[in-house]
């Protein structure tokens, strides 16, 4: 993985090159829009993105602003981000964090617009954007391959200058906690995945809340310590069982907790300790601004609309009942609020006409698991 840096000067990058590379888009056919925010139109944008690419550059693209290629349909063929603020990627912690230094990117074209020409355009786009904006110097982060690598030098003069292996983030193995509640499928993907060396981790414990759950049997036929922390509701005041649950988690000394299919809300305490190193997984797509209740989905050959963000323990059973197109799973931090923290990574799910919430949540199994996957790594590359 490499760094590039592109020197922003004037005759490349100035005003009549922004113009010009906006002219481009337009003249290939497509609309050009010139500091466009993720969040505008409801968060369609950011839709369109997971929709097209996945991975975590939805929330990349919101911390942002775009220069977007938009189809005479009104749907988005490509766009380029630039400016990002708040992001915590340890590949930024170099050049990235120059104040002379502007950051490019999430940066992608649709794979059936690609033959159009538009991608270059957005490219010198986004970066006379940045020169605009006052910054000397640009900043291509983490480029993995040796064709992005000449794209990159062909269409901007961009050069190398920093250079990382990302076995460096396999190289500690952080000791995991997981929290589950129930049948603990994603706890067995997240051990299988730590053991085949696919994840960095050390999954020393599991802690559970329901006797029987068949989460323990996983946990003993991989001898993994398991350890029941159950509330007895009429017997035990919620602040004793609390105070319980924290002292068992910090016991465990864990570096990294994974909340997977657990199901209790946890007090501020806890919050205050683990939070920045607790990752939830929630059966549902949430919106990137954690104060909306509602989020865009991407209803292909609809265009995009929305849906109320189905937070809380029945997040499945309650987009049934509401009659929603779309389910999906977010790895998302933990927060004072229910389901609000950061979002790591999300994806959509169409949920099939007639389905019943078994089917529901087999459908989403697998996505869960690459989602938490997803998170999971997203944390360590901000360590």
């Amino acid at each position: 993985m490499v760094n590039l840096l592109v020197d922003l000067d004037e005759r490349r990058f100035g005003a009549e090159a922004l113009a010009g590379a906006l002219r481009g888009i337009e003249a290939a056919g497509y609309a050009a829009t010139c500091g466009y925010s993720a969040g505008r139109d409801g968060g369609s944008l950011g839709a369109w993105i997971d929709d097209v690419f996945g991975g975590t550059w939805s929330s990349e693209a919101d911390a942002g602003t775009s220069v977007v290629a938009s189809r005479p349909d009104g749907d988005y063929a490509g766009f380029a981000t630039y400016d990002p603020k708040g992001l915590q990627f340890r590949w930024l912690r170099g050049l990235g964090a120059l104040p002379d230094v502007g950051i490019f990117g999430p940066f992608g074209v649709a794979p059936e617009h690609r033959k159009s020409g538009i991608g270059p355009h957005l490219l010198v786009a986004a970066l006379a954007s940045l020169k605009k904006r006052g910054y000397d110097r640009a900043l291509v982060p983490a480029v993995g391959e040796e064709k992005l690598v000449e794209y990159y030098t062909r269409h901007a003069g961009a050069r190398v200058v920093e250079t990382f292996d990302k076995r460096e983030f396999f190289a500690h193995r952080y000791r995991t906690l997981v929290l589950a509640s129930g049948n603990g499928s994603n706890f067995q993907a997240v051990l299988e995945a730590s053991r085949e060396g696919r994840l960095p981790l050390d999954v020393t414990a599991v802690l559970c809340n329901r006797p029987g759950a068949y989460v323990f049997e996983r946990a003993e036929a991989a001898s993994v310590r398991a350890m029941p922390v159950v509330w007895n509701r009429p017997a035990e005041a919620r602040a004793t069982f609390d105070r319980r649950l924290l002292e068992a988690v910090r016991d465990v000394e864990p570096e990294l907790v994974l909340l997977l299919g657990w199901m209790h809300l946890f007090d501020d305490a806890f919050v205050r300790q683990f939070g920045e190193r607790t990752i939830n997984i929630h059966p549902a797509y949430l919106p990137l601004d954690q104060t909306e209740d509602v989020v865009c989905v991407p209803d292909r050959g609809d265009g995009y609309g929305q849906q109320p963000a189905f937070r809380g323990a029945h997040a499945v059973r309650d987009a049934l009942a509401a009659g929603a197109k779309w389910t999906g799973a977010t790895a998302h931090m933990l927060g004072a609020a229910t389901d609000r923290g950061r979002v790591l990574v999300r994806k959509a799910v169409r949920l099939p006409e007639g389905a019943d919430p078994a089917a529901a949540i087999e459908l989403l199994r697998p996505v869960e698991q690459k989602v938490v996957a997803g998170g999971i790594m997203r944390w360590v590359y901000e360590r």
